[in-house]
């Protein structure tokens, strides 16, 4: 699928979801024609609402949570075994996250799943916890240097378009489903929102 999204006389067309393998991208036309037809900060609103189709994905969610303990699966249930933060967010002393995660996945021996790993695996600070906050809270968090571990929103645009651990999200291992689209279009449509005033929804 993909969302065309006009930023004042340029259109971009973004990525956010193949259905199927080697299925043809079709065009969001719901997101397209709001995005021809609001203006700028409407159309800011909508690329952020683009990139909350991964934000508050169980792959993100389940690392943002508002509690010390992790959250796990599609539901988000709370990390088996209880393990939590601790001070750094890479688990307590003798029972860190790097325990049981390495920097890939791991393929159960029966095959019927897979332990997650990337490098650095580790929760979100708790300032920038996601768990239960709707979009228009989470946006306003994210471009906030207080709470989301100091970044501006350049720096903001260049972590969601490299950085390693977010982009597991897109290969999270046997069992386990990945999140929309790329990280390159999750990347593009970080700058776009920002290039386009960084505007976030109610």
């Amino acid at each position: 699928m993909w969302s065309a999204l006009a930023l004042g006389t340029a259109v971009v067309l973004l990525p956010i979801a193949v259905v199927g393998r080697g299925a043809d991208r079709q065009a969001d036309s719901g997101a397209g024609a709001i995005a021809a037809t609001a203006g700028p900060e409407a159309r800011s609103v909508a690329l952020f609402v683009e990139l909350g189709k991964v934000i508050q994905h169980p792959r993100c969610l389940n690392c943002h949570p508002r509690a010390d303990r992790p959250l796990q699966g599609e539901a988000g249930a709370p990390h088996l075994p209880p393990v939590v933060r601790g001070a750094t967010g890479h688990g307590a002393a003798g029972l860190e996250c790097a325990t049981c995660h390495s920097d890939a996945n791991v393929a159960f021996a029966n095959g019927e799943g897979s332990i997650p790993g990337a490098p650095d695996w580790h929760l979100a600070p708790a300032s920038m916890a996601w768990e239960g906050k709707s979009l228009g809270d989470i946006c306003r968090q994210i471009r906030d240097p207080a709470r989301n571990g100091g970044k501006s929103l350049a720096a903001l645009v260049d972590h969601n378009s490299h950085d390693a651990l977010i982009a597991w999200g897109w290969a999270p291992g046997k069992g386990r489903a990945a999140v929309p689209g790329s990280q390159a279009a999750f990347g593009a449509l970080t700058r776009a929102w920002v290039e386009s005033g960084a505007h976030c929804p109610a």
